[in-house]
């Protein structure tokens, strides 16, 4: 077993489900903890649990133990540290190294964006993304955020390229995170994918990200974002869902409004159905671009 998490140990902790898996054997009184008890506590289903049980076993962020029949799940040992490094708020002393950021940006737009133009940008989306909630990601989520809005910005100006579509709901953690994922696997790198919300959450839910999981969806490491202008006019189609007129209009772009249920507190069997409606919409969608 590896004692270095790798990128795939961090891709899995990337998942929130399984980030809050973790934390809750960390959290627990003798560090382990039960399949069955997790799932009562994340209230999800036994077998949705076990699989992301089984990434994290087989990135080496959780060990087995056989006690007769149960089998109890603990953090490796050796990777308690680096794990607890990963998932520890944000402290004063942790804090973005954003001219780092700008740098490498600044390197991958040069020709493109001016450095002002890239700090500018940085900036802006590190303080859009910390007044949406913390994170202990958040000098990523930054680099990120402002990489996808920089793009969005190049391509409005230039009006050509691949088609664009923007999903936009209130928290940017469900009904639009659950269309976007669904397009992404659908369409692959023939569509480009962008989503936001009026009012975003710090992260998507674990059931969103349970309901794509089981069909063979992956959010990757997407996140809650605002809506900006820059996204909203470099988009060919704009969805919105339940967001009232927080999306801003712009001639030439197509707009559609999905009167969709909000999955926010709702069971799993609930938001499978809206997931499956949102499908059905998404491969219409897909049909007429």
């Amino acid at each position: 077993m590896s004692s270095v998490v790798d990128a795939g140990a961090l891709t899995a902790l990337a998942d929130p489900t399984r980030a809050r898996i973790v934390q809750l054997i960390r959290d627990a009184d003798d560090g382990r903890a039960l399949v069955g008890r997790l799932a009562d506590e994340l209230k999800l289903r036994q077998p949705t649990v076990s699989h992301h049980m089984g990434v994290l076993h087989a990135e080496g962020i959780v060990i087995r133990e056989r006690e007769g029949r149960r089998v109890w799940y603990s953090i490796d040992p050796e990777q308690a540290d680096r794990i607890a490094a990963i998932l520890a708020p944000r402290t004063a002393d942790s804090t973005p190294d954003l001219d780092r950021v700008v740098d490498d940006l600044a390197a991958r737009y040069r020709g493109t964006f001016s450095r002002e133009t890239v700090t500018r940008y940085v900036a802006d989306s590190h303080t859009l993304l910390e007044g949406s909630g913390s994170t202990n990601l958040l000098a990523s989520r930054t680099a990120a955020f402002a990489t996808e809005r920089l793009d969005d910005l190049d391509r409005a100006a230039h009006e050509e390229g691949t088609r664009t579509v923007l999903f936009v709901c209130v928290q940017n953690a469900g009904r639009s995170q659950l269309a976007a994922g669904i397009l992404r696997q659908l369409a692959g790198d023939r569509v480009i994918v962008r989503t936001a919300g009026s009012a975003p959450a710090s992260d998507v839910r674990s059931a969103i990200v349970t309901a794509l999981d089981e069909i063979g969806v992956t959010l990757g490491g997407e996140f809650p974002k605002p809506l900006t202008d820059e996204a909203v006019k470099a988009a060919d189609v704009v969805i919105t869902m339940g967001c009232g007129d927080a999306c801003p209009i712009f001639p030439g772009r197509r707009y559609e409004d999905w009167d969709l249920d909000d999955p926010a507190g709702k069971p799993l069997s609930t938001v499978r159905e809206i997931r499956d409606d949102i499908d059905r919409r998404v491969r219409a969608l897909l049909a007429n671009l």
